[in-house]
């Protein structure tokens, strides 16, 4: 089995199972006036669910063993990992999880601005005088977007603020 069809079999178990969410727990959920809508809450978790099964399927089928043995240039050497930037990878991965347990402690904001900052480091930028501004520019209109626009509270500032 490739690693291509695995992941695809990995990505269409996790459709299924969306969809068996999506179809089947949120319909007990809905509010009465909301039976007789168009677009209810569960339409685009469903459609989701659907069109990623699909893809999923196409995947698997088409992702089977190769004649040739012979390593084309655009795809992955699996057989030497070491030629690729696999430190940047895990680097931005433990960024992610920084991010994700100091999002409520030290605020939206600064929490944003600094995985901003830090993921363009690690991917090799060194521009600071354009790199800060822009990571607490983006940040700021990102919180504004989520909190005003859409109505969803992001506390903005650390705990003790």
């Amino acid at each position: 089995m490739t690693l291509e069809r695995a992941i695809a079999g990995l990505f269409l178990l996790l459709c299924l199972i969306y969809g068996y969410t999506a179809f089947v727990s949120m319909e007990a959920s809905l509010l009465p006036f909301e039976l007789n809508m168009t677009f209810l809450p569960n339409t685009m978790p469903k459609w989701l669910s659907i069109l990623g099964t699909i893809v999923g399927l196409v995947v698997v089928i088409q992702s089977g063993p190769k004649a040739d043995t012979e390593i084309d240039a655009s795809e992955i050497d699996y057989r030497n990992l070491r030629q690729y930037k696999l430190g940047q990878a895990l680097l931005l991965l433990g960024l992610m999880v920084a991010y994700a347990l100091l999002l409520r402690p030290i605020g939206f904001l600064t929490a944003t601005t600094l995985f901003l900052t830090g993921g363009s480091v690690i991917l090799g930028e060194r521009k600071f005088i354009m790199l800060i501004p822009i990571a607490v520019s983006t940040s700021f209109l990102i919180w504004y977007l989520v909190q005003e626009m859409l109505g969803i509270f992001l506390r903005p500032w650390p705990w003790f603020i």
